[in-house]
């Protein structure tokens, strides 16, 4: 299958609250939100199609390629709602996921909290045998023990297996053994770590295959039962996912590796900003996803959303490094907390306003919904405040309950704080704003990056509704809020590239550099990733490699690009001098005087894609035309502290150059644009919003 500029491209993001439809029509977006549906998840998506397809006048048989992102592996590792999931490892190896790194993320804590493991112990068994470090196999695979494991499994009704030995990945033989025999005897998902995370650290690679059989079941099922329905329903063209690293994969990949699908929403999210920065030839970016359950901060540089090759999924401390549970796979890298439209806002014991992580979500949502939920969340909070127009929500699809509000935020706020609900649902605000703030400052000191040097970009239903705020709490001058903003997501979906990264860790030291043995490696991966890209595409395909390098005896890399070309025996200096360049720039200094001080290649990472068209570059508009409008509605003032007649303007209603002063609400369909009244709002010529301090010229 190729893509073809005049494709009709759908891309389907299933979140928490709503799930967003984008439809492109040879360069024309239609698109929707649809309260996402929790039995079945797949309805929203169909019902979101059928209403996009009706607005654009074309057929279900029309569209030519259907893309997809969910976050529902993510939700089935987080509420544990996964297969029972049997782990099998090397003998003395059964409470690697348990033991995990032994590091205290808080070193003062005596009540500290970690994520208990997917397996349990009763769920985890041992084999004899053994590889060594360099590959070698030590001790045989204890076959017969393997026959009477698969007894057992098949005898207590497991639904999926994993399999981490140690040092799979310098040798994946006895994992694809142990797999042969397992398989002879049961009928479910078997999954090995080599395969998974071919990486160095065997608690991160355990829990990684233990993460990817967990959700296999689930995510296969839904899968094959969405292709069914969309076949049903008429629509032929093929479907694909994006994965966590922004690229696009087959559902048939997608099903063997779901764990590659955490964080495939926000993903997009991400390459969304990132085509957003590249038209207007920003270079430093932060990227502020927020929808109905959680918000999403990534740093963008040079038009390119931030990597790495580990996240956590379900931190118990928030914004802690080492608190969650490690996935280690491709993924952009960004920071995520439960500060959605759905949070629900809540009194600690020390008598303060907390928001989140537990949302309303769709079922029951936020108490103005009126579908059942009686707790105040965000939602509930921007409405009495005035942000939103309780008519005019999702283009009036749902009409919200100003009153139930303002009930749920007294009962559980106002009241025990003694403040009246206006002051209470301020308060909420302002906790996950700050809340919001303080995870982008602590997002941008990790990556050695001051946050106000960069432009803001702000896209998902709730985060036009705060980012103007958080602005003002970060010293950020100018946030664009993109056309369709309010589905960023979705659309990044339809821009993202066929793209996979394969990995692959084998110890080089420099001193014992084996060209040939590299070059052996690399064409290996280089394989592996343009397989998975030529699934997709017969478009030129552009390739990254990396080297992942230390000093010998360093707990953790950095990363070197390398050059795609065969390397020689030459190349070991240069290496080098580049490892040192780079280690240089990340810590001030190299190493350097220290006799016999290796330096040494760890991981190998071959990333290939199709090579992407440059969008239309456009010049930031100052805005010479002052507008004004006849429609006002009172909207709370953070600067007063008082409810302020605010203009209210339809953001189809502008033109290019058109400037709206604050304090003001853009309306659009899916979401609004609150310009507070340190601020102005300049329509640009691409239909973007540009949010600009009123003492700073555009």
């Amino acid at each position: 299958m190729t893509r073809r500029a005049n494709d009709i491209r759908l891309g389907a993001d299933i979140g928490g609250t709503f799930t967003d439809i984008a439809l492109d029509v040879r360069g024309t977006i239609y698109s929707t939100k649809v309260l996402t549906s929790y039995a079945a998840p797949e309805q929203a998506i169909l019902d979101g199609i059928e209403e996009v397809v009706k607005q654009a006048g074309v057929a279900f048989g029309d569209l030519d390629l259907v893309i997809h992102g969910t976050t529902l592996a993510t939700n089935a590792l987080i509420e544990r709602r996964g297969a029972k999931t049997a782990f099998i490892t090397t003998e003395g190896f059964r409470d690697v996921i348990e033991m995990r790194t032994e590091n205290r993320f808080e070193q003062y804590d005596i009540n500290l909290r970690l994520p208990p493991p997917l397996i349990p112990r009763e769920h985890r068994y041992t084999v004899a045998g053994r590889i060594g470090a360099d590959g070698q196999e030590l001790r045989p695979l204890d076959e017969a023990a393997l026959e009477e494991i698969a007894d057992r499994i098949s005898a207590e009704g497991f639904g999926a297996v994993a399999i981490g030995f140690i040092h799979a990945y310098a040798n994946p033989a006895h994992e694809q053994r142990a797999r042969e025999i397992l398989a002879r005897k049961l009928d479910i998902p078997i999954s090995i770590s080599a395969e998974v995370s071919p990486q160095m650290r065997e608690f991160e690679r355990f829990n990684t295959v233990c993460a990817n059989a967990y959700v296999r079941p689930q995510i296969g099922e839904y899968l094959l039962r969405l292709q069914e329905r969309l076949k049903q329903m008429g629509v032929t063209g093929p479907v694909f996912m994006i994965h966590s690293g922004g690229g696009l994969i087959s559902v048939e990949t997608a099903s063997r590796f779901p764990v590659r699908l955490v964080e495939s929403g926000p993903a997009g999210g991400a390459i969304f900003a990132a085509n957003i920065a590249r038209r207007f030839g920003i270079s430093s970016v932060v990227s502020y996803d927020m929808g109905g359950t959680t918000a999403k901060i990534c740093l963008i540089e040079d038009f390119t959303p931030r990597t790495a090759r580990t996240f956590e999924v379900a931190r118990t401390y928030r914004f802690c490094k080492g608190s969650g549970m490690p996935i280690s796979i491709p993924v952009i890298e960004m920071i995520e907390i439960g500060a959605g439209g759905g949070s629900i806002a809540w009194i600690d014991a020390m008598g303060r306003i907390q928001t989140g992580p537990e949302s309303a979500a769709s079922e029951p949502g936020p108490a103005c919904y009126g579908r059942g939920g009686e707790r105040p969340t965000i939602t509930d909070a921007d409405l009495v405040l005035g942000k939103i127009d309780p008519d005019n929500f999702a283009g009036g699809a749902i009409r919200l309950d100003r009153g139930a509000s303002e009930a749920a935020i007294a009962r559980d706020i106002g009241d025990r704080l003694s403040l009246g609900a206006l002051s209470a649902a301020f308060g909420i605000c302002e906790v996950v704003d700050e809340n919001m703030a303080n995870a982008a400052r602590v997002h941008a000191v990790e990556n050695g990056k001051n946050i106000s040097d960069n432009v803001m970009i702000a896209f998902g239903g709730a985060a036009p509704l705060h980012a103007a705020r958080l602005c003002e709490k970060l010293d950020i001058d100018r946030c664009l809020v993109p056309r369709g903003a309010g589905v960023g997501s979705a659309i990044g979906f339809l821009k993202a590239p066929f793209g996979y990264e394969a990995l692959a860790s084998r110890l080089v030291r420099l001193s014992r550099f084996d060209a040939g043995e590299v070059n052996t490696l690399l064409d290996s991966l280089k394989t592996t990733a343009e397989g998975f890209v030529r699934a997709g595409t017969d478009r030129r395909i552009a390739r990254d490699i990396t080297a992942f390098m230390r000093y010998a005896g360093q707990g953790w890399e950095i990363p070197v690009p390398l050059p795609d070309r065969p390397f020689n025996a030459r190349d070991a200096a240069w290496l080098m001098d580049e490892f040192r360049s780079h280690y240089t720039h990340f810590f001030g200094r190299a190493i350097d005087g220290l006799d016999g001080l290796e330096i040494e290649i760890v991981t190998w990472s071959v990333k290939a894609q199709d090579e992407q068209e440059v969008p239309v570059h456009h010049e930031i508009t100052r805005g010479s035309r002052t507008v004004s409008s006849a429609a006002v509605r009172d909207v709370f003032d953070p600067a007063t502290a008082s409810m302020r007649g605010s203009l209210i303007i339809e953001r189809a209603d502008l033109r290019p150059g058109d400037r709206v002063p604050g304090p003001a609400v853009i309306v659009e369909r899916e979401t609004s644009t609150v310009v507070t009244t340190l601020f102005d709002a300049v329509l640009q010529n691409d239909g973007s919003i540009l949010l600009v301090r009123k003492e700073i010229v555009a």
